[in-house]
């Protein structure tokens, strides 16, 4: 690995065994304490007092414990995820991801990603609808910057949910918005679920990136029946979550962008497939060594 960068996992690598019961939290820490791993990053499921993934109806007992293990594990909490809407204007989405960035300071987390609109894809040319919701993407994003600058904390939108998941647009919000606590967590991957090339909308946006997602995936042909348990890209393209290595994006490329930018920062490997978790964090961080070294 070069001096600038750090390379560890998200927490949603894990989430197969942590939403089980299989793992709990303490021991995704110890377990990425004794990999290659040099950081986590934790995206939260929901605001939900039993998820074993701190958040604001968390008790606050829980959430100090946390910070404290991954403090002795010798594991930084690099960055706090969560998922929000703010497309409506609504005060109370508002408030609620305010909550999660004293949250993060309270974690000892300086990065925090915040989704602007929920998941559903829409039909057709949502441009229209895209022009209607920006305004109210670009007030809510700002006044959570603002607010996040006070406690030493810089917030991010992810190319996440269809809707804002094209380089442009994430572009477009991070100028608009126009706070240099705002940037853009880069997710290598997610590009492909709106059919866009992963190596060039990541050196479009390596500029603007706080922390970098890696991701595969396998893909295959819209008018290919690869079965149950694969997703649909914008354009129609079967996408299932791979490996990191083991599927069909070129990461070779992704990576070279990444080392002849500026970026300096977390990479965060995020698995979100079938296969065993910890074998899929293991090989897929010993791949992403081969390609940063």
């Amino acid at each position: 690995m070069t001096a600038d960068l750090s390379l560890g996992f998200s927490s949603y690598s894990f989430h197969a065994r942590l939403s089980t019961g299989e793992m709990t939290l303490p021991q995704v820490i110890d377990w990425v304490a004794a990999s290659e791993g040099e950081h986590l990053e934790l995206a939260s499921l929901g605001d939900d007092p039993e998820s074993p993934i701190p958040n604001i109806a968390s008790d606050p007992a829980y959430v100090d414990r946390i910070r404290e293990h991954a403090a002795a594990a010798g594991v930084p909490l690099t960055s706090l995820a969560l998922g929000a809407d703010l497309s409506t204007g609504d005060p109370a989405q508002i408030e609620r991801v305010m909550r999660h960035v004293d949250l993060a300071e309270r974690l000892g987390i300086t990065r925090m990603r915040h989704d602007v609109v929920g998941h559903a894809g829409v039909e057709g040319d949502d441009t229209p609808l895209f022009e209607q919701v920006l305004p109210h993407i670009v007030a809510a994003s700002t006044q959570i910057a603002q607010y996040a600058a006070t406690r030493g904390i810089t917030t991010s939108l992810e190319n996440h949910g269809f809707f804002v998941q094209a380089a442009d647009r994430v572009r477009r919000i991070v100028h608009a918005v126009d706070e240099p606590n705002f940037r853009t967590t880069l997710d290598v991957g997610n590009f492909v679920c709106v059919d866009e090339d992963p190596a060039a909308s990541v050196t479009q946006n390596l500029p603007y990136a706080m922390v970098v997602h890696l991701k595969d995936f396998y893909i295959r042909p819209a008018d290919a029946a690869p079965g149950a348990g694969w997703f649909r890209s914008r354009g129609g393209k079967h996408l299932r979550g791979a490996v990191l290595g083991s599927g069909d994006l070129d990461l070779r490329a992704v990576a070279r962008a990444i080392l002849d930018s500026d970026y300096s920062g977390p990479l965060a490997l995020e698995f979100e497939g079938w296969e065993d978790p910890l074998l899929a964090c293991e090989r897929g961080i010993a791949f992403a060594r081969t390609l940063f070294t």
